[in-house]
């Protein structure tokens, strides 16, 4: 695989493409993706050795909806690939997607991981949990409700309530509570914050650790990222300091969201495009990024990784992905209007 820069390389890569050469050979799939390409990389490889077909890749932290319109009719983007239902949504949005209705990425991922009407695919599910201190917190079982219950005042650290993540949980929140009782959840949850939200996911367990708070939410790969990192000592310290409680709606399921593909809309290499979310939909991609990036198969029966089963079980939450996001704005607006991210009343 090759991955072309940053979005300030852009430019440079962009007219290697568009020159006709190496976009437009025989064989070649173009990616734009908002995920890192060291964690896409492995079943890159996999396709191109099961396949022949070779991978550019070009990696944008920002801008990616942006650049494919601005490139219209001549971009030559194939797939794009990106976390978080609210930025498969916002892709289908900006136009830059096109459907596709494939009998054999259907029968792979569940309906609840795809765009109704085909413009988006799921393949990982990550959980959004409850990272807990080993040595300051007894309890086994937290429900999302629970996070509003004044037991747990000046223990609770979370990032950014802007965040993509942590709008995805107030979403799905919404569809099960309905605005009114989320918004009042969300002032409690407010009231319970050790501090002004902050950081990434991993820095909520630095601060566990460190003891500044007792618990957190966080997705569930970052909990075997840290655990094995061998190239920071500290974030193993952090990882090894937390349990992983698994919490629930009323119905008894922890909510997830996911990493995905969409065919671009102008894919100058559309069936190559195609042949890459097959195979990123099948036993075999689905297993490589269980085990490569701690995140959960999306297809039914297939086993997550030896980290990852050691959480406990995970009882993922059934409801569509669409309906979440359709709540995005809604959510964004109520934590503003409750001033989640001003932090903890004085």
């Amino acid at each position: 695989m090759k991955t072309i820069g940053n979005f300030a390389a852009a430019g440079i890569a962009l007219a290697t493409l568009a020159s006709g050469t190496a976009a437009y050979a025989e064989g070649v799939v173009n990616i734009y993706t908002y995920r890192q390409p060291t964690l896409i990389q492995p079943v890159l490889d996999a396709f191109t050795a099961e396949t022949g077909i070779k991978t550019e890749v070009l990696f944008l932290d920002k801008g990616l909806e942006e650049r494919v319109q601005s490139e219209g009719t001549n971009s030559p983007a194939d797939v794009i690939m990106t976390v978080d239902i609210s930025r498969l949504t916002k892709a289908k949005e900006a136009g830059i997607t096109q459907a596709l209705n494939d009998d054999v990425v259907n029968a792979e991922i569940p309906a609840e991981y795809r765009d109704p009407e085909g413009h988006w695919f799921g393949l990982t599910k990550r959980a959004r949990v409850v990272y807990a201190s080993k040595d300051r917190v007894s309890d086994t079982a937290i429900t999302y409700a629970d996070l509003a219950d004044p037991k747990w005042k000046g223990k609770i650290c979370i990032r950014s309530g802007q965040h993509d993540y942590n709008l995805a949980l107030f979403s799905a929140a919404i569809e099960h509570w309905g605005a009114e009782k989320t918004e009042e959840w969300m002032k409690g949850l407010k009231a319970n914050l050790a501090k002004k939200p902050d950081g990434g996911d991993r820095p909520q367990a630095g601060a566990i650790f460190a003891g500044e708070c007792d618990i957190a939410l966080g997705n569930t790969y970052y909990v075997g990222l840290m655990r094995t990192n061998e190239k920071e000592p500290q974030e193993k310290e952090w990882g090894n300091a937390i349990n992983v409680i698994f919490p629930t709606f009323e119905n008894g399921k922890t909510h997830v969201n996911i990493s995905g593909a969409a065919l671009a809309k102008n894919a100058p290499n559309r069936d190559n495009a195609v042949k890459l979310i097959q195979f990123l939909a099948s036993d075999k991609a689905q297993q490589i990024y269980a085990e490569k990036n701690y995140e959960y198969p999306v297809e039914p029966g297939l086993e997550p990784s030896a980290e990852v089963k050691s959480f406990g079980e995970l009882n993922a939450d059934t409801l569509s992905l669409s309906e979440v996001a359709s709540h995005r704005k809604e959510a964004s607006e109520m934590v503003d209007r409750v001033g989640l991210d001003d932090g903890p009343s004085s």
